[in-house]
C-alpha cells in the first residue's frame, strides 16, 4: 500500500518520465524530421491533456526540442512566440481593465435585466442576454465571476420574498409573527453577502479550469447544508437554472467576436499565418458569420434550460395585464436597488463607453467586404493595418486620458493638483493580462511552424487524403464532435492549438475549402458544457453549491447538441456565400500527390 501511495504522490513526475521514454523509439528508429516533430507533438499533446506540467510551461517545449532535433533554430522558434495576436490581446485587455475598474460592466448587466422584467423566465433570459453581451468583450471567466454574485443575491431575494408572503398570510390568520422565518431571512441575507465577497472577477482569457479548483473547494467547504437553503423543490430548480444560464451564456457570448474568447484569437492568427493571401477573416466578417449562430444557440439553450428545470409555461410567460406577484416585486426592487447603488453614470464610465464604441466601429469598418473600409486610405501598404492596430491605438488612449486629478495639501493648507491619474495604470493592466495564455498561444504557433518546417503537416495531409471519399457534411460533423468531446477534458486553448495544425492539412488533402472544416471546429471548441472542470465559468457557478455534476451533464448535453446542430446548419446556409465555401480557393496551396518518406 505504501508503494501505491508513493505512485499517487509522484504520479505527475512518473507520467512525464514514462511519456518521454515510451515515445522515444519514434525518433530513434525512424530517424526523420517528420518523426522527430511527431515525437514533440505527441509529448506536448499528452502534457496538455493531462496537465502534468502547467499549460504555459508545456508550451515552451518547442523552444527546447526543435533546436535539439535540428528542425528549427532557437532564433526561429523564439520569433513564433510573439505575433500580431499578442498585440491585439494587449489592446483588448486595456479595454477590459477599464470596464471592470469603473464598474461599467455591472451597470450594463443590471440595466439589461431591468429592461426584460422580473418574470422568472424573462429574468433568466435577461441575465443570459446581459452575460452574453459582456462576454463578447470581456473574458468568459471574468464575466461569469462578475454576474454570478448578482444572480445569487437575486435568487435569495426571490426565495425570501416568497417566504415573506407566506408569513404575512400566516400572520393574517393567526395574528402572530413567524420568528423562525425572520431568522431564516437573516441567514439568507448573510449567505448572499458572503457570496458577494467570495466571488471576485478573474482576469484574463485563460480557460485552464485548474485555476478555479482551489477556490471551488473553499466555496464547497464553506457552504451550508443544501437542505437548509431551499424551501421547496421549485426554489432549488430556480437556483440551478440561474447558475447554468450564467455559465452557458458567458461561453456562448464569447463566440460572437474574434476577441470574445482565446480560441477565436488562436484560430484567426493561425489561419492568417497559414493562408496570408486570404484576407477574409477579420473582426467584421467573423461577427457577421457567428452572431446569428450565437443568437440561435442562446435562445434555444434558454428554452431547453427553462423546460428542463422549471417547465415551459407559455401562460405564465405571456400574461398580459396581470399584476406582478410579491416575489416578482421583491426581485425587481432588489435589482433596482443594486442599480441605484451605482449612482449616476460617471465621467470615467462615459469615456470608457465611448472608447469601447469607437474600437468596435473601427474594427467593423476596417475592411467590411461589401464596401471599402478605412484601410483603403493606406492603399500603398495593403494588409499592413490589422485589427491589432485598432486595439493598440485605443489601448494607448486608456493610459493617456485623465480619470481624476491627484491633489496634495501645501504647508499653508491649500489643496493643489500636482498630477493626474489615467483611466488605467500599468499595475492594473498587469493584473488583468493573461500572460499564461500569451505563452500558450505562442507555443502553439511554434508547434505549427515546426510541423511545416519538418514536413509533418504535408505527411499528415497525404495520409488523410482517403477521407476525401466521405461526404463533406460527414467530415465536418466528425471533426466537430471530436473537438466537442476533447474540449470537455482538455482546456479550450490547448485543444484548438493542438488540432489546427492537423485539420488544416486535412482540408487541403481532400481538396476542401479549409474554412469548411476549421470554422465549425473552432466554434465547437467552446462547447465545454458538460463538466464543472471543463472551463472556468462552469467551475465558478458549480462552486455555489446549487448544482450536482449530473445536473450539469444532463443539461449540458442538450446545449452541446443544440450548439453542434446550429453550427452545422450555419455552415450550409448563410456562411457558405460569405466565404464561397463550395469552391477550393486560390489562396490555399494546390494539391500535391507527393508522399514524404
Amino acid at each position: 500500500m505504501k508503494f501505491f501511495s508513493y505512485i499517487l504522490v509522484y504520479r505527475r513526475l512518473l507520467l512525464i518520465v514514462f511519456t518521454l521514454l515510451i515515445l522515444l523509439p519514434l525518433p530513434l528508429i525512424l530517424r526523420s524530421k517528420e518523426a522527430e516533430c511527431a515525437y514533440t507533438l505527441f509529448v506536448i499533446a499528452i502534457f496538455w491533456l493531462t496537465e502534468a506540467l502547467p499549460l504555459s510551461i508545456t508550451a515552451l517545449l518547442p523552444g527546447l526540442m526543435f533546436p535539439m532535433f535540428g528542425i528549427m533554430t532557437s532564433k526561429e522558434v523564439a520569433s513564433a512566440y510573439f505575433k500580431d495576436f499578442h498585440l491585439l490581446l494587449i489592446g483588448v485587455i486595456c479595454l477590459a481593465t477599464s470596464i471592470e475598474k469603473w464598474n461599467l460592466h455591472k451597470r450594463i448587466a443590471l440595466r439589461m435585466v431591468m429592461m426584460v422584467g422580473v418574470n422568472p423566465a424573462w429574468l433568466s433570459l435577461g441575465f443570459m442576454s446581459s452575460t452574453a453581451f459582456l462576454s463578447m468583450w470581456l473574458s468568459n471567466t471574468s464575466t461569469a465571476a462578475m454576474v454570478m454574485p448578482i444572480v445569487e443575491a437575486v435568487a435569495q431575494q426571490v426565495i425570501s420574498a416568497e417566504a415573506e408572503v407566506e408569513a404575512t398570510q400566516m400572520t393574517y390568520f393567526s395574528g402572530s409573527t413567524n420568528q423562525a422565518l425572520e431568522i431564516d431571512e437573516s441567514i439568507n441575507g448573510q449567505e448572499a453577502n458572503e457570496r458577494k465577497e467570495k466571488t471576485k472577477p478573474v482576469p484574463g482569457y485563460s480557460n485552464d479550469a485548474g485555476k478555479i479548483s482551489s477556490k471551488m473547494e473553499l466555496e464547497k467547504n464553506s457552504g451550508t447544508n443544501s437542505g437548509n437553503k431551499y424551501r421547496t423543490k421549485k426554489d432549488h430548480m430556480m437556483c440551478k437554472l440561474m447558475c447554468l444560464c450564467i455559465a452557458y451564456s458567458s461561453t456562448i457570448g464569447g463566440l460572437t467576436t474574434i476577441t470574445g474568447t482565446s480560441t477565436n484569437l488562436i484560430f484567426a492568427e493561425h489561419f492568417n499565418m497559414r493562408y496570408p493571401d486570404c484576407q477574409c477573416i477579420n473582426f467584421g466578417s467573423w461577427f457577421i458569420m457567428s452572431f446569428p449562430a450565437a443568437i440561435v444557440i442562446l435562445l434555444l439553450s434558454w428554452i431547453w434550460l427553462q423546460w428542463f428545470f422549471l417547465g415551459f409555461n407559455f401562460k405564465e410567460m405571456f400574461q398580459c395585464g396581470k399584476p406582478p406577484t410579491a416575489k416578482q416585486k421583491a426581485c425587481a426592487a432588489f435589482i433596482k436597488q443594486e442599480y441605484q447603488k451605482l449612482g449616476p453614470i460617471r465621467y470615467q464610465e462615459i469615456v470608457t463607453l465611448v472608447l469601447f464604441i469607437v474600437m468596435a466601429l473601427l474594427w467593423f469598418s476596417r475592411d467590411p467586404g461589401f464596401v471599402s473600409g478605412w484601410s483603403a486610405l493606406f492603399s500603398e501598404y495593403p494588409g499592413f493595418a490589422t485589427d491589432s492596430t485598432v486595439a493598440l491605438l485605443i489601448g494607448l488612449l486608456f493610459f493617456l486620458i485623465p480619470a481624476k486629478r491627484l491633489t496634495k495639501t501645501t504647508p499653508t493648507g491649500e489643496t493643489v493638483a500636482f498630477d493626474y491619474s489615467p483611466l488605467i495604470t500599468w499595475k492594473e493592466f498587469q493584473s488583468f493580462m493573461p500572460w499564461d495564455i500569451a505563452i500558450l498561444v505562442g507555443g502553439g504557433f511554434a508547434l505549427a511552424d515546426g510541423c511545416e518546417e519538418s514536413g509533418l503537416s504535408k505527411w499528415i495531409g497525404n495520409k488523410l487524403s482517403p477521407l476525401g471519399s466521405l461526404p463533406v457534411w460527414l467530415i465536418i460533423l466528425i471533426s466537430s464532435l471530436l473537438v466537442t468531446s476533447l474540449t470537455e477534458v482538455a482546456s479550450n486553448p490547448a485543444t484548438i492549438t493542438l488540432l489546427l495544425p492537423i485539420l488544416s492539412p486535412l482540408a487541403e488533402a481532400i481538396h476542401v475549402n479549409p474554412l469548411y472544416i476549421l470554422l465549425p471546429s473552432t466554434l465547437c471548441t467552446s462547447f465545454a458544457f458538460l463538466l464543472p472542470v471543463a472551463n472556468p465559468p462552469n467551475a465558478i457557478v458549480f462552486s455555489y453549491g446549487h448544482l450536482k455534476v449530473m445536473d450539469m451533464v444532463k443539461a449540458g448535453l442538450g446545449v452541446n447538441i443544440v450548439g453542434v446542430a446550429v453550427v452545422m446548419l450555419g455552415m450550409f446556409t448563410w456562411i457558405v456565400p460569405m466565404f464561397d465555401l463550395h469552391t477550393y480557393p486560390s489562396w490555399a496551396p494546390p494539391i500535391s500527390n507527393e508522399t514524404t518518406p
